[in-house]
């Protein structure tokens, strides 16, 4: 299984656990013991106080639609063209964190704000799974 797009690069040290552990199926955030804050995208210091002691935590993986777009044109990258039209979404975990993903599993016009999503991972190659966001199956 190998992969005919951009891929993360997982030997970043400071998001390196979050890339093994989706590898894995579990999507991590970052929770921040001096203030308590959770933030997402990955840093080496809490963007609310700048504490340099952030830990990984497990996150449930539901939340919802927070804001979206739906690509119906593709770039120059070629990679992303037989996937179009998708979705980009802003997805507000149950936790309070925003991550940026894509939303799969259902036609782009049935993406709304507002809409519970779940996790699920997209294995792109044998070492590697892309956190994406489904239609959740509870409501």
């Amino acid at each position: 299984m190998t992969a005919d797009r951009p891929l993360p690069d997982r030997d970043a040290t400071v998001d390196a656990q979050f890339w093994a552990a989706a590898s894995e199926g579990r999507l991590l955030v970052q929770e921040c013991p001096d203030c308590e804050n959770r933030q997402f995208f990955p840093r080496e210091w809490c963007h609310f106080c700048g504490s340099e002691a952030v830990e990984w935590v497990e996150s449930e993986g539901s939340g919802h639609v927070h804001t979206y777009t739906v690509i119906r044109r593709a770039t120059e990258l070629p990679a992303f063209a037989e996937d179009v039209p998708y979705v980009v979404a802003y997805v507000e975990l149950d936790e309070g964190v925003r991550v940026c993903s894509n939303v799969v599993g259902c036609a782009p016009a049935a993406v709304e704000i507002g809409l519970p999503v779940e996790v699920a991972f997209d294995r792109v190659t044998e070492d590697l799974a892309l956190p994406k966001f489904r239609p959740s199956e509870e409501e």
